[in-house]
């Protein structure tokens, strides 16, 4: 059964952004914390790893001061936004979106113990698989949940021991079915390994019974689209999809296990993709960002409730060279929940949202 919401308690306002956050001098040592991350070691289940770094809810409870969660409804979508404590079935480690649901009694879009838009990794060219409390970063560093009105909500976290990224997302939900998302963040110092910072973010899947995510093709347009259906074969192979004119190129520590360093050859024209979830259709929309690939995973949110398949992980990520990275980070998204009701459909709700900017295709 979905787990019962926390009641919602003023909270005081987090500190606000320092202009200067980007060029002010680093915390300390947190280049040298930086330099010493580990390059490989023997890898373990990620899960069991970092059970291992995480603190107790309680003890999270008492840094931030108050609730870690809450629910926001409207009309046809009722959504359970917190922090990285646990809450019943939901466990620690995860934030973002602890259960998405509609009408209907559909189960939770996001796995239980889980959730989606769950702020996963910073990650730059150096590898730090092992290290659980630098991988996950944003997991298991505290972070703050304030309510800001019926249906609005922040996630709050300053700055990070090792990446230095201070972020504030913002959550509202919009009638009938919409929950549009606002992440703002910069880091306190450069020296990024390979001259870039990524942030990713992950969404588990709830068991559909169709894991994959479809997109428009590199070459195509919502005037003229021709779909792509695409599903990773294993966890880590060819998990990235880079835009159309995506032509970065940083230089990353391989590993066949991380979904960031390992590309896709398809590449997408225009900045959604979405996937069935029953007879729901979950739309992920983006403003266009040039830093802005998707990501997937077939077994990222482990095996399902009958324990006969695997939850697939539909993700994105921004890949920043440092110095946009230093002058702030920013990324806008729309969920869309609703009933299937066909491509386009989903063509409709891209355009409504993107507008001119939709139409274009073009990163900004």
């Amino acid at each position: 059964m979905p787990h019962s919401p926390a009641r919602h308690t003023s909270l005081p306002a987090p500190p606000p952004f320092s202009p200067a956050l980007g060029a002010a001098a680093p915390g300390p040592d947190l280049v040298a914390r930086r330099a010493l991350l580990p390059v490989h070691v023997l890898s373990r289940s990620a899960t069991a790893i970092l059970s291992l770094a995480l603190a107790g809810p309680a003890a999270r409870a008492a840094e931030t001061g108050g609730a870690d969660f809450d629910t926001l409804r409207v009309s046809r979508l009722e959504c359970v936004i917190g922090n990285n404590a646990a809450a019943a079935e939901h466990r620690a480690g995860y934030n973002g979106i602890f259960r998405l649901t509609a009408p209907g009694g559909t189960p939770s879009a996001f796995v239980p113990a889980f959730s989606g838009l769950n702020l996963e990794h910073y990650f730059d060219g150096r590898l730090t698989r092992g290290n659980p409390q630098v991988t996950f970063e944003p997991r298991v560093s505290p972070m703050l949940f304030r309510r800001l009105g019926p249906t609005t909500a922040e996630l709050f976290q300053a700055a990070t021991p090792v990446y230095g990224v201070e972020s504030r997302t913002v959550f509202e939900l919009r009638e009938p079915y919409y929950l549009d998302v606002t992440y703002r963040a910069k880091p306190r110092a450069g020296g990024f390994h390979g001259g870039f910072l990524g942030v990713f973010w992950a969404s588990y899947i709830n068991g559909p019974h169709d894991k994959s995510i479809y997109f428009l093709d590199g070459s195509s347009t919502l005037a003229a689209p021709r779909w792509v259906q695409f599903t990773s074969q294993v966890h880590g192979r060819d998990a990235t999809v880079r835009a159309a004119d995506d032509r970065q190129e940083f230089v990353m520590e391989p590993d066949p296990r991380s979904l960031p360093r390992n590309f896709s050859p398809l590449r997408y024209g225009a900045p959604f993709f979405y996937g069935r979830f029953h007879d729901q259709v979950l739309i992920y929309i983006f403003r266009p960002s040039p830093f802005l690939r998707f990501a997937h995973s077939p077994s990222g949110g482990s095996r399902n409730a009958a324990g006969d398949d695997t939850n697939p992980a539909w993700d994105f990520q921004l890949v920043v060279p440092e110095a946009e990275a230093l002058q702030g980070l920013q990324l806008e998204l729309r969920l869309v929940y609703k009933p299937w009701a066909g491509r386009d459909d989903v063509l409709r709700e891209v355009r409504s949202w993107l507008g001119a900017a939709g139409e274009s295709l073009k990163p900004e």
